[in-house]
């Protein structure tokens, strides 16, 4: 029996997340304020009264769920984890829990993360989509076929839920396409850009530099990352890795197959929001979930 952790990524923010915690917990407060610091603006006031709209900008999002995550993590006892992984963003997240890196490393890569997606973002016009009720085989086929623009599956999310990414063009293709396969949905999604697709070169080129110039500690427990959903302790290895994530997509199902394989029973999702539970109660229906938020 293990006890897993794991982190959530972009989506889950909302207008209020750490209010409290900044209120009514001093150690909390001393990270918020540190990472106002860090960031050089007051990130703080976004995450506690900021519209929707505000929490969606880049630059704040991706901080901000990285931020409360970790400092729920901080602020909670006798958080021991058996073993870590983080959806996207919330391996950054995981990274810190595990201790491989430090919270002022962690969002300084999240910052630069952040800045250089949105840069990638606005120089190739992109988009994700949707899809549900189709296998994983059959989606990966159809896209596939098509072979005159970009358009690749991006967050294997749980069995019959899987994200593409690619052009506009391509997306729009493709879920014409995957109709006609039979898929229930193709719903393009309100993003800004092809996440976990290779129109993101540009931002892994600008994360490499930055994660190699950064110390990676030996962590104190595995951490699964996206890439494979293969558990990593080398910090060589666990660098590369989160530089090819972001070109990569997202294999969320095989990673929790792989931690339950390897004798996770209990799942605790720490962050804003609960997506990752339900998606963990669709991949091992056995698994028992829970959240710190």
């Amino acid at each position: 029996m293990k006890h897993a952790y794991i982190f959530p990524g972009q989506g889950s923010q909302f207008s209020g997340m750490g209010k409290a915690l900044y209120e009514q917990n001093p150690k909390a407060k001393e990270l918020f304020e540190k990472a106002n610091d860090i960031l050089g603006f007051r990130i703080t006031d976004t995450m506690f009264s900021g519209t929707d709209e505000d929490l969606k900008q880049t630059k704040v999002t991706q901080p901000a769920i990285f931020i409360h995550s970790v400092v729920l993590f901080e602020t909670s006892d006798y958080l021991i984890p058996d073993m870590v992984a983080g959806h996207s963003l919330g391996e950054f997240s995981a990274l810190v829990a595990n201790r491989v890196l430090s919270f002022e490393d962690g969002l300084k890569l999240v910052a630069k993360r952040a800045t250089a997606m949105q840069k990638a973002c606005e120089k190739n016009p992109s988009t994700m989509a949707a899809v549900l009720g189709l296998e994983d085989a059959v989606i990966e086929e159809v896209l596939e076929k098509i072979t005159d623009e970009i358009v690749v599956p991006a967050n294997y999310n749980s069995p019959g839920q899987l994200v593409i990414s690619g052009s506009i063009e391509g997306i729009n293709k493709a879920c014409e396409a995957l109709k006609a396969a039979g898929a229930k949905r193709a719903l393009v999604l309100p993003v800004g850009g092809a996440f976990h697709s290779p129109l993101m070169a540009p931002a892994k080129e600008e994360l490499q530099e930055a994660i190699l110039q950064t110390h990676f500690n030996n962590p104190t427990c595995p951490i699964y990352q996206n890439v494979d959903a293969h558990p990593y302790i080398n910090p060589e290895m666990i660098k590369q890795n989160l530089i090819n994530q972001l070109t990569a997509p997202v294999r969320w199902t095989q990673t929790i197959r792989k931690m339950v394989d390897n004798g996770a029973t209990q799942f605790t999702e720490v962050g804003p929001g609960s997506v990752l539970q339900g998606l963990v109660k669709k991949i091992s229906k056995d698994a028992v979930t829970s959240g710190i938020n």
